[in-house]
Formats: structure tokens, C-alpha cells, sequence
């Protein structure tokens, strides 16, 4: 064992194990250890962690060393990489506790032999090879599309219920209750999705089981309303494929390959730092092909904090050439013998050769694309697009617009959109009537410079600043800028250095005052307005949202207690102002969190999880809905007051 130490609290020091192995481990664990499990994992977060030859080590005390020596690919795939000293391994508590408190692995990074195995052993053959799993719609053929409308399967319905039962204990129970017992059940169930081609549950199943460790964790940077979300979308996929619905959508699509895409042309736009909840950071930078395709180039691995900070002059190797970030993201290259995945990720294979190219500013050449069409015609056609493999990812692509700065609140920046540039030239002035803007930080960690940038962004007012950034689908007219330069043709412009080719990546580049236009020239004539009101905050949905995440949070004797203490009051505002399918559906809601059956000798019996997960998943499919068309319409309505 080498003197390299760290504690099992850093999970991403630890392998991650397949679903199969934790859940098989979970599973073989005797019943009267079954309450010990959650207490024993909580106790090992501070046992330290020891590397050795081909795995780590870790020491649960006394006669019992756990060690788990991962497969090539880096994660424990097989029950026998996991073992401890004890007399009662593998059944052993120390075991099946280290195991759990493993990240989970994606199986489709990490392949599993069993289902492997089991995959090549179908009577139709491996499921990727199927229309209905391999192939995404844009690339299917009529035939494939016809052979994607047919219902599931009875393996893929069983599959599916396995799932739904799973994922409505886990919402009864709340996330206090929904320890390593129910994981363990959400985790097989996913791996029996897997087994009959069901990609897109698997994927939010796995996606509940991070999140519910997260929020037991207490880990920074997770948020309820995300796990609310990924139980949303499994509760909805798995009722419905166990229904027998046929929308291909629901299956999904299996884990996006890379393809050859022979010789390219890219465009750097700019770079963008990645810290994430789950351990990983590093940065990505984005592209522009010549055909106008988006792409993304990125070096993102387990680390921390500084490992983004450190990105802004990142090196990566593109097979034989080392790319450098910082050059890329204002630069261009050739590429030869490319592979790309169908979402725009580059691939780095050993075939691949670069050649650099001249880089070009954003109003020339296939980069002026990002600024051709107004900002609420983008933004309707992103909300209106779902991703059937992640859905979560609606409203996430890249988008460039022209603003003026009008002024901050907080850590927002407000701005306008400009109206389109004409023949006249000079500064052009807002849209009229148009919406107030926000633009807030995309990551506020103190060794990134987005909020000193936006800071120094709203102590001009005035200011046309031209934007790449991302939709916020959370929040009404809201930005998430990741780079800005100068609006082509204004005085009251930024004055970028030469050589930064028009553009600042507010999580790198530090903007100062000489990048900033004299005061005088930014100064507006028009008073600042005030600026709108937040269209889902303020309006009475956040009593649905509350009840819906309640559950989630507390479960389902949580929501009982707030309901009967809240009575009349949940539902009247609701109805006050117009949102009466809300209010029915919280109601609805409410009143099941509180149903109780009796059996034939009138004993109080315990609830249907089906009634009550029903109820739940209207609540928060139609909240969902409800607050995306408020989002949308805030960015075509003129701001109130």
C-alpha cells in the first residue's frame, strides 16, 4: 500500500461500480443487516481510502480490508473485484457498504460482460442493432421509423413496471427514508431496462440514484428541484412503456457513439469552465463547422475547482496534435479523420489529424449564424425541442444575441435586446417594448471570473455588448452568458485587445476598465425601466412547486401534514388566478398523500404507492408545463410595471 491517502468521502477517489454489482451485493446482504447498511456507509465517510496495486483499499476495522481492483475500464464490472478480509465476505456488511458508497457507473462507458452476454444471447439480436434503440430519429430511415412506432415489448413492459414500482417506494418513502434498501431496488430495476432495451429509463433511473445519494449527502452544487426533475422523467417514462405506449420517444436512444465525419472545417466561439456536483471538471470549448453544425471539444476528467481554473491554457491531445483551449477558442482547425457524436462532441482517436486555421471574429463567416435570428424566436424553437435521451438538456444550446446594458440587480445584469442593425449604422437602440433581461453568472466559484466580469459588465449602462451564452429554462427571461464582444458598428462598444478576436470568455478573461468604452459614450437617454416581474416566481405556481418538491423531500406523510395544516389555502389562490387545472391537481395530490384503506376487519391498511405516485407525477407534469410556457411567453411579453 502506498502512503497516498485520502477518505471515502471523495467518491470520485473511489471506482465506480455498475449497477448490477451494488445492487447483487445490496441484495445477497442478510435481512438483519439490512438497518445497519445506511449507518455503516454514513460511518466510513471519514475512513481513509489507500491505493494499491491495481485498485484501493479500505480499512472498515478491525480483520476487515475491503479491496476492490477495477477492470480496464477503470470500473469494478464484476462481483469478484470486490472483496474483503472478513470470514463472512461476500455477504459481509463491510463489503456491501464500500460498494454503495462507490459512484455508480455508467454502463455504457463501462461495458458489463453479463450484459453483454445476455444482449448477444436475444432472439432478435443486440438491442442497439434495433431501430428503436440505435438510431436516433434524424438518422433513421422510413423504415426505421416505421419500425419505431411498434409497442413494446412484454419484456420491455415488465422491465418498465419493475422500474415504476421501484421509483413509487422511493417518492413514498422521501429521500430520508430512501436509503441503500431502496437504491439497491432502483438500481437492479435499471439494469433489468437495460437487459430489454430500454436506454432512456435506465438513464434516469441511474440519474435518481446519483441525485438521492447527493441530496443525502448534502453534497455542494445539487439541487432539490434537479431530482425532482429526474424523478418527474422516470416516473413518466416507466408508466407509460408499462402502459404499452408506442411513442418511440420514450424508449430512447442507447449511448451516442462517435462516427468518422471525415474532414472538417471548426471555428473556436469560446471556451467554457466546467466545475460539476459530481466530481468532475475541466473545460470545453465550443465550435462552429463550416456547415454550420455546433461542436464541442473538451477535456473534462475527475478533479476539482482548480482543474477548471487551470483549463483557461488547457493542452489536449487530438490524436497526433496538441490542442491548446485559449488558441482553439479564437482560432480554427482543419481536421482530418475526425469521429464526432451525434451531439457534437469531437473525438480524439489517434487517426485524427489538425491543421491550425486563421481564426475569425463572430459577425464573419459560419459564427455570424449564432446572431441571425431574433432572441425570442430562438428561444421558442430551444423550449420546443425535447432530447430523447436526456431531456433535461431542453434549452441548452448556444445562442448569441445583441444587447444593451440597462442596469443590475443583485448578481443580475439587466439588459435589452437591440433592435436589427440597418443602413444607417451607429448604435443601434432596444427592441421596443421588449423584454427586461437578465444575465446571470453561469458559475459563481470565486476562482472563475463570471461574476467579476458581469459585475464589471453592469457598471456601464448603456454599454451594446454582443453574447454567446445558454437559455435558463428555469427562469423567465433569463441568460447565462459565456463569452461577449463588441456589437459590430457601435461606439458605446467594448474594446477588446487585438489579439482576443473580438471576444472575452467571462469564465476566463478578466475584463478591465480600458475594455470598457468612455463613460459619456455608454450613457443612455432613456431611463432605465423598471424591470418585470419574474413570471414563475411570482406567480402562485410556487405552492404547487413546494408541495411537489415536499415530496420528494420529505415523502408522503410530509405532504399529508402540509396539506391538512394548510387547508383552503393551497388551492384558493391558485384558482384566484386563473390556474385551476394546478389547483385541482395539487388537491388531488394532497388528498391521496392522505388515503388510507382498511381491510375486512376495518385494520387501517398501507397505501397504494400507485395511487399516490399518479397524483404526483399530474402535479408535476403539469407544473412543468405550466412554467415553460410562462418562461417562453416572458420572452415576447413586455415587461409589467
Amino acid at each position: 500500500m502506498t502512503d497516498r491517502t485520502t477518505t471515502i468521502a471523495d467518491t470520485d477517489r473511489l471506482p465506480p461500480v455498475l449497477p448490477r454489482v451494488a445492487a447483487a451485493a445490496v441484495a445477497a446482504l442478510p435481512p438483519r443487516l439490512h438497518k445497519r447498511l445506511d449507518a455503516t456507509v454514513e460511518r466510513l465517510a471519514g475512513v481513509p481510502v489507500g491505493r494499491v496495486d491495481g485498485g484501493v483499499s479500505v480499512d472498515c476495522g478491525p480483520e476487515a480490508l475491503v479491496t476492490l481492483t477495477p477492470g480496464p475500464t477503470g470500473a469494478v464490472t464484476d462481483p469478484q473485484q470486490a472483496r474483503c478480509s472478513c470470514l463472512l465476505t461476500p455477504r459481509c456488511l463491510h463489503r456491501t457498504a464500500v460498494l454503495v458508497a462507490c459512484p455508480v457507473a455508467d454502463p455504457a462507458g463501462h461495458p458489463d460482460p453479463a450484459s453483454t452476454a445476455a444482449a448477444s444471447s436475444r432472439p432478435d439480436g443486440a438491442g442497439a442493432a434495433t431501430g428503436r434503440t440505435g438510431r436516433t430519429g434524424k438518422s433513421a430511415g422510413p423504415a426505421g421509423r416505421a419500425g419505431r412506432s411498434a409497442a413494446p415489448t412484454k419484456a420491455q413492459r415488465a422491465a418498465a413496471g419493475a422500474l415504476w414500482r421501484a421509483a413509487a417506494a422511493v417518492l413514498a418513502a422521501g429521500v430520508p427514508a430512501a436509503g441503500a434498501i431502496p437504491q439497491a431496488e432502483l438500481l437492479r430495476a435499471a439494469h433489468g431496462a437495460r437487459l430489454a432495451g430500454l436506454p432512456r429509463a435506465e438513464s434516469a433511473a441511474l440519474r435518481a440514484v446519483r441525485g438521492l445519494r447527493a441530496h443525502r449527502g448534502r453534497q455542494a452544487g445539487h439541487r432539490l428541484a434537479e431530482l425532482v426533475d429526474v424523478l418527474h422523467d422516470l416516473l413518466y417514462v416507466a408508466g407509460r412503456l408499462a402502459a404499452g405506449d408506442p411513442d418511440p420517444a420514450l424508449v430512447g436512444v442507447l449511448r451516442r457513439a462517435y462516427q468518422p465525419d471525415g474532414t472538417l472545417e471548426v471555428y473556436g466561439v469560446c471556451r467554457e469552465p466546467v466545475i460539476s456536483a459530481t466530481g468532475y471538471a475541466g473545460v470545453v470549448t465550443h465550435l462552429v463547422a463550416a456547415d454550420g453544425r455546433r461542436l464541442s471539444f473538451g477535456d473534462v476528467k475527475p478533479g476539482g475547482p482548480e482543474r477548471a481554473q487551470n483549463g483557461a491554457r488547457a493542452v489536449t491531445e487530438m490524436g497526433a496534435v496538441a490542442v491548446n483551449h485559449a488558441v482553439l477558442a479564437r482560432g480554427g482547425l482543419r481536421i482530418t479523420g475526425t469521429t464526432v457524436s451525434p451531439d457534437g462532441r469531437l473525438g480524439a482517436g489517434k487517426g485524427v489529424r489538425a491543421t491550425p486555421l486563421p481564426g475569425t471574429d463572430w459577425s464573419g463567416g459560419p459564427l455570424a449564424e449564432l446572431f441571425a435570428r431574433p432572441l425570442a424566436e430562438v428561444v421558442t424553437a430551444q423550449l420546443a425541442a425535447d432530447d430523447p435521451e436526456d431531456p433535461a438538456r431542453a434549452g441548452t444550446a448556444l445562442l448569441g444575441c445583441d444587447l444593451m446594458v440597462v442596469g443590475a440587480v443583485g448578481d443580475q445584469v439587466l439588459a435589452r435586446e437591440l433592435a436589427p442593425a440597418t443602413d444607417a449604422g451607429g448604435d443601434r437602440a432596444p427592441v421596443p417594448d421588449g423584454p427586461v433581461i437578465r444575465l446571470v453568472p453561469v458559475n459563481s466559484h470565486p476562482v472563475l471570473a463570471h461574476v467579476a466580469n458581469l459585475r464589471r459588465l453592469a457598471s456601464r449602462p448603456g454599454l451594446r455588448i454582443r453574447v454567446v451564452g445558454r437559455l435558463d429554462p428555469d427562469r423567465a427571461s433569463t441568460l447565462r452568458p459565456l463569452a461577449v464582444g463588441p456589437v459590430p458598428g457601435a461606439a458605446a462598444t467594448l474594446r477588446l485587445p487585438a489579439d482576443w478576436q473580438g471576444r472575452a470568455d467571462l469564465g476566463y478573461d478578466q475584463l478591465q476598465g480600458s475594455h470598457l468604452p468612455p463613460g459619456d459614450a455608454a450613457a443612455t437617454t432613456e431611463p432605465v425601466l423598471a424591470v418585470g416581474a419574474d413570471a414563475v416566481a411570482e406567480s402562485p405556481l410556487w405552492r404547487v412547486r413546494r408541495l411537489v418538491e415536499l415530496a420528494v423531500s420529505g415523502g408522503r406523510r410530509a405532504v399529508a401534514e402540509a396539506a391538512r395544516g394548510e387547508g383552503a389555502g393551497l388551492v384558493g389562490p391558485l384558482r384566484r388566478a386563473g390556474f385551476t387545472t394546478a389547483a385541482a391537481v395539487a388537491a388531488g395530490l394532497a388528498d391521496e398523500s392522505d388515503r388510507r384503506g382498511r381491510d375486512a376487519f376495518g385494520r387501517l391498511t398501507d397505501p397504494d404507492p400507485d395511487r399516490y405516485a399518479w397524483a404526483w407525477l399530474a402535479a408535476a407534469a403539469h407544473l412543468a408545463a405550466t412554467e415553460r410556457e410562462l418562461i417562453r411567453s416572458s420572452w415576447t411579453a413586455p415587461p409589467a410595471g
